[in-house]
């Protein structure tokens, strides 16, 4: 896909910045499709720091319009069983400091799936302005470290072997245990 996406930037070159923030927007409201592939290929195309920019950009105005969607659209789920989980409930009916405080939080932390944090803000209390400050403020951290990781592998440098070797140990220990955990 990141081929694909690198053909694409430069076959319309002109263009490139705002084909890349609308695919971060569409990635954003589908909510689950990592977007990696696109922070490589912005990367390829338009160098670290401005690639970086361009993938932040996309992903800040992507958590904006999906979040106004979401709200739009799902409003009345707050209201099901499935957002009895304390904490799921609690950033339900947060608003002001602590919305902020705990969607800053979440963007934070790299295993908290961005549309799920995106949908659950949406759907409860927050506003909006909250929300576009907490998440965008919260993703830059996440996204440097994702553009310095995709960089160094990219470029196959000493970070980039040790990052890749960490990534498969990582992998081989998740599918072992899962693989252990299914014997039994």
């Amino acid at each position: 896909m990141e081929q694909q996406m690198i053909a694409l930037f430069r076959t319309y070159e002109p263009f490139a910045f705002l084909i890349s923030i609308a695919t971060n927007v569409i990635i954003s409201i589908l909510g689950v499709v990592p977007s990696v592939f696109l922070t490589a290929a912005n990367l390829a195309v338009f160098g670290f720091w401005k690639g970086t920019f361009v993938s932040f950009v996309g992903e800040a105005v992507g958590a904006i319009v999906s979040f106004v969607l979401y709200r739009k659209g799902f409003r009345k789920l707050s209201e099901t069983k499935w957002f009895s989980y304390p904490k799921v409930k609690r950033l339900l009916a947060a608003e002001g400091v602590e919305a902020f405080s705990l969607i800053l939080s979440l963007r934070l932390l790299p295993f908290v799936p961005s549309g799920f944090v995106t949908f659950v803000a949406a759907i409860g209390h927050t506003s909006l302005l909250i929300f576009i400050i907490a998440s965008s403020i919260g993703k830059l951290p996440a996204l440097l470290l994702e553009a310095y990781s995709v960089y160094q592998v990219m470029n196959w440098t000493w970070q980039g072997k040790v990052i890749s070797t960490v990534f498969a140990v990582f992998l081989f220990l998740f599918t072992w245990k899962k693989v252990v955990q299914n014997k039994t």
